[in-house]
């Protein structure tokens, strides 16, 4: 046969379009892939009803069913994938050319409002939106933002977790293609991290899919897995990110649950987001500052008041383990009851009002209520930064052993990463040393920015405590700078130069992991000051320049608060200062040899008996305190001084009449404002009293109990040793001189009980006293 006839075989070959399909109907019969000879019936009693074989009939439908495979589950999956793609392509298009029907179509798709509660779990439907969307990912331009919002506003964290993982797929892509939607994203990432996005997202539903309850964790830790996503996309996300996290902060007011809840996730982002890890440690430090100053009471005072009242009890569990939807009741009520305080940016006690309305002091209690509510939140706030940087510790330092508290929580997304959820795990032995360096700069910067410029604060400074407490040169760095602010740095304000000084002094005093060398390198340092400081105000008394001198109001104040930080660290570690260790007997006999201290405390005489008169202008709590340990130990004798002072508030002052520390009165023109008082009752590490939180301060921290001065055992050797002495015998003997077994007047009286008060010395507003003020007029 000629090969080109058209009736030649090889004219008969097949398209290359693809198979030609079968001309074979589902219902006729086919020949069976697989074999059922294998398979026999169940024996049974054998009826002339029952044939030993199926007829042909029964056979035809057996053979005649089709048979699903996973490749036609595939290719139905497959076909409805196209169809959505088709109708997404086509509504694009549409867009385009000015017709909405379709594109409104589309977005109505992701409003969850209109899914019936009744309906199955809408999240198979739309990962296959989200797939479709996923292949014209390039597409979205502006005028396509409606869909974008409807896309980033579905509550995906409640869904599936293949839903879960399409959606965050697609954000990546969408956030790479199409950066100018970042924001948009980030936004409601930084939302979705608040304890209020759990509730929103409630109105969804739960999946039906889900086998386990949905908790706050697992919610939180498929956000954090997008975010670690996202991140690992676009290496400038940090720059975006941390406003959005600032401006979703939750207002002071809110209870503690949203504050734990936001501050946790905070944190928790900057283990994977190094780059923001300064600012937002800033702003979590700022709203525990903003919180702790409105406690202004004693925290026992504050107990008493409310021990009538019933007190709600602090959450016990983890808010990350409750169930969504669990706690929505409660969380309401609390947020109906404080939704007055909300409206408000301030409402602090400082706040404006009508004087004359009688409804602040109705409620009072209601004050002391919310006061109660502000310590149990900060407690809260402080007890998470010292977890974190516990935990920062406990896995950069291996010798360092966490507490079972510190342990990070297990992690029950099914997105979380194997392994520790933190990537600090890999760090060596000097990356470690370098984060902890980077993290304690971090805190200087904050503390000189923040909490040394915040007047009163009580609790938040500890922080900065107890960090040093981890590394000896972070000690030797705090205090460097400390002193750095308040003795060197003269182009600072006078209230910070103050205020470092009383840092540096309640920081010696107070630290139990300040050495003997720590201690004494300090006080040498402010003992040169005050040295200096009284050459150059004698020198100007000679030279008849006092006048020009005194103006400055900066040196006077910081002068007093330099000479209060010598009283108050000699007050707790006067046996560190002094020469021979060994010398440490509380109480020197008359015949004994005085003591030997460090050659740099003889300027403390000098001091006391100039004429700026520190021990008339210093908190009366340090200077009482001060003049009995250093009478005890046979340091310097003040009584006759403070015996002056005393007198000379109500005696009449006679033109030229003498001044200084002889007279009890100050030099002409020096005045005290109310900004020195108040500092002179500053003392920043009193105390610590939050329950908490205080495990972490309690181990470091050197009670006045520790260091005191036995009062039964003074009394009975004063006794002992030699009479009262009378007025004449006391005014005999020479002021301000170093002496031994010199005996007080019934000042000494008024001291007896210092020591639990001095144990506790707070910070809260004093009472008004008939102290001067500093200021040069």
């Amino acid at each position: 046969m000629d090969p080109h006839s058209r009736f030649s075989k090889f004219n008969s070959r097949q398209t290359r379009a693809g198979p030609v399909a079968s001309p074979s109907r589902y219902m006729e019969p086919t020949k069976l892939a697989v074999s059922l000879d294998g398979f026999t019936p169940k024996k049974g009693p054998k009826t002339p009803s029952t044939p030993n074989k199926p007829s042909a009939a029964q056979a035809t439908l057996y053979i005649e069913r089709p048979i699903a495979t996973n490749s036609r589950i595939k290719q139905d999956e497959q076909y409805r994938k196209d169809m959505y793609l088709a109708f997404v392509n086509n509504a694009l298009q549409q867009k385009a050319m000015g017709v909405s029907d379709a594109f409104d179509e589309l977005v109505d798709q992701f409003n969850p409002r209109k899914i019936s509660p009744s309906a199955p779990s809408p999240a198979p439907q739309l990962r296959l939106w989200i797939l479709a969307l996923s292949h014209v990912v390039s597409r979205l331009e502006r005028v396509h933002s409606a869909l974008v919002e409807a896309v980033v506003n579905v509550p995906w964290t409640t869904m599936d977790t293949s839903f879960v993982k399409s959606y965050t797929n697609f954000i990546g892509m969408l956030v790479s293609a199409r950066p100018e939607y970042l924001s948009l994203v980030l936004g409601k990432i930084a939302q979705g991290l608040t304890y209020q996005s759990g509730l929103q997202a409630l109105d969804a539903g739960l999946p039906e899919t889900s086998s386990r309850p949905l908790t706050r964790r697992i919610v939180y830790d498929r956000i954090h897995f997008l975010l670690r996503h996202l991140i690992a996309l676009v290496p400038t996300l940090p720059t975006t990110l941390q406003p959005l996290l600032a401006r979703n902060f939750p207002h002071k007011r809110q209870d503690q649950v949203a504050q734990v809840t936001y501050i946790r996730n905070l944190l928790r982002v900057t283990d994977y987001c190094p780059e923001i890890a300064d600012r937002v440690l800033a702003t979590v430090i700022d709203r525990a500052i903003q919180i702790d100053v409105e406690i202004q009471v004693e925290i026992e005072e504050l107990e008493e008041q409310l021990e009538s009242q019933d007190q709600g009890e602090m959450f016990e569990i983890d808010p990350f383990d409750t169930v969504l939807g669990q706690e929505g009741d409660e969380h309401d009520s609390d947020e109906e009851d404080d939704g007055d305080d909300d409206n408000l940016s301030d409402l602090s006690s400082d706040a404006g009002g009508d004087p004359d309305d009688d409804s602040d002091q109705e409620d009072e209690a209601t004050d002391f209520r919310h006061i109660h509510s502000m310590m149990h939140k900060l407690d809260s706030i402080l007890k998470i930064i010292f977890d974190h940087f516990n935990k920062t510790h406990a896995i950069t330092d291996p010798v360092f052993t966490p507490s079972p508290s510190t342990l990070s929580s297990r992690s029950d997304s099914p997105l979380a990463p194997a392994g520790p959820p933190h990537a600090l795990s890999s760090l060596t032995l000097e990356e470690g040393k370098a984060l902890r360096r980077a993290q304690f700069s971090t805190l200087l910067a904050i503390f000189d920015r923040t909490i040394l410029r915040t007047f009163k604060s009580r609790y938040t400074q500890f922080i900065v405590f107890w960090y040093s407490s981890l590394d000896p040169e972070f000690a030797d760095l705090f205090q460097g700078m400390l002193v750095s602010k308040s003795l060197l740095e003269e182009d600072q304000p006078a209230v910070t130069r103050a205020a470092a000084a009383s840092y540096i002094a309640s920081f010696v005093s107070r630290a139990q992991f300040v050495d003997r060398e720590g201690a004494r390198r300090v006080v040498a340092v402010l003992c040169n000051f005050l040295r200096n400081r009284l050459d150059v105000f004698e020198a100007a008394v000679k030279g008849g320049g006092l006048t020009a001198f005194g103006m400055n109001v900066a040196q006077h104040s910081v002068f007093y608060a330099v000479a209060q930080a010598v009283f108050l660290i000699f007050c707790f570690r006067w046996r560190d200062l002094l020469e021979d260790q060994d010398d440490v007997d509380e109480f020197t006999p008359a015949t004994a040899p005085s003591k030997k201290w460090m050659p740099e405390l003889d300027v403390v005489q000098r001091v006391v008996t100039s004429e700026l008169n520190p021990l008339k202008v210093c908190s009366v709590n340090v200077v009482m305190q001060f003049a009995r340990v250093a009478h005890a130990t046979g340091f310097v004798y003040c009584y006759s001084i403070m015996d002056a002072n005393r007198r000379s508030e109500y005696a009449p002052s006679a033109p030229g009449a003498a001044t200084g520390a002889l007279s009890g009165r100050l030099p002409k023109g020096l005045v005290f404002d109310s900004m020195t008082s108040e500092l002179n009752t500053f003392f920043p590490f009193d105390p610590y009293k939050l329950p908490r939180s205080g495990s972490y301060i309690h181990g470091v921290y050197r009670d006045w109990a520790s260091v005191a001065i036995d009062e039964d055992e003074d009394d009975e050797d004063e006794d002992e040793e030699e009479g009262n002495p009378t007025e004449e015998d006391l005014s005999s003997q020479p002021v301000g001189v170093f002496i031994n077994g010199a005996q007080a007047t019934e000042t000494d009286d008024a001291a007896d009980g210092l020591g639990q008060s001095f144990g506790g010395m707070s910070i809260s507003p004093a009472r008004p006293t008939q102290l001067s003020q500093v200021l040069v007029i």
